[in-house]
């Protein structure tokens, strides 16, 4: 029975190599790793990405699927409950870094199973949301930076004290539960930037933006 680990990164501040240490940070003994770079999560099924099926032809029964969040799995609500399912019915067991959730086909309880498959439901459903929420985010930074243009060239505001890899570190750890004082501790930043990344997310990607950060 083998773990895998299936990354895949869709921003400039993701990286293969970050999504592997926080995997085994969380517990995780890793035997083999599949990843997929520069591939967008809202716009690409699994089985269409390079290596989303190697992964399906991979994976076995008794088989464990580590993924950071289950919206490594699709693009979408819809997409990612079919590619669960279809695991599960495969006997693949998955399970996420993120709150350690665990999705597992062997369950045979009806009770079970229904709860096991509304956590299911509305956890890709969040995935969604929280991608198209990010976009809006990202959007409305752009937008931002674009209306303030003639602005900027006099003044863009005071240089973040972060670039976008430190940036998306930061997002990331937040998901993880961290705390602003733990993060601060591990990437060598105020708990007050902490906050502000946390507080508002699209401040910070157009500040981001006009630096060229």
């Amino acid at each position: 029975m083998t773990t895998i680990l299936y990354m895949r990164t869709s921003t400039r501040g993701q990286t293969i190599e970050h999504q592997l240490t926080q995997a085994r940070q969380a517990g995780f003994t890793i035997d083999e790793v599949v990843a997929d770079a520069g591939e967008s999560g809202v716009a690409t099924k699994l089985e269409e990405r390079p290596q989303g099926r190697r992964l399906f032809d991979m994976l076995r029964a008794g088989d464990t699927l580590v993924v950071r969040w289950v919206d490594r799995l699709g693009r979408n609500y819809r997409d990612v409950s079919a590619v669960l399912d279809a695991l599960m019915r495969k006997g693949v067991v998955v399970r996420t870094v993120i709150q350690n959730m665990v999705f597992d086909g062997s369950i045979t309880d009806p009770m079970q199973q229904a709860v096991r498959d509304a956590l299911m439901r509305f956890m890709a459903a969040l995935s969604q949301a929280q991608a198209e929420a990010t976009k809006d985010a990202q959007r409305a930074g752009i937008e931002h930076v674009r209306k303030g243009e003639d602005a900027r060239r006099r003044y863009r505001g005071r240089k973040p004290s972060y670039d976008r890899a430190k940036y998306q570190s930061v997002r990331d750890m937040l998901e993880l539960q961290l705390g602003p004082s733990e993060i601060a501790r591990s990437t060598g930043l105020t708990v007050q930037t902490i906050l502000r990344i946390r507080d508002d997310p699209g401040a910070c990607e157009a500040a981001l933006t006009a630096w060229g950060l």
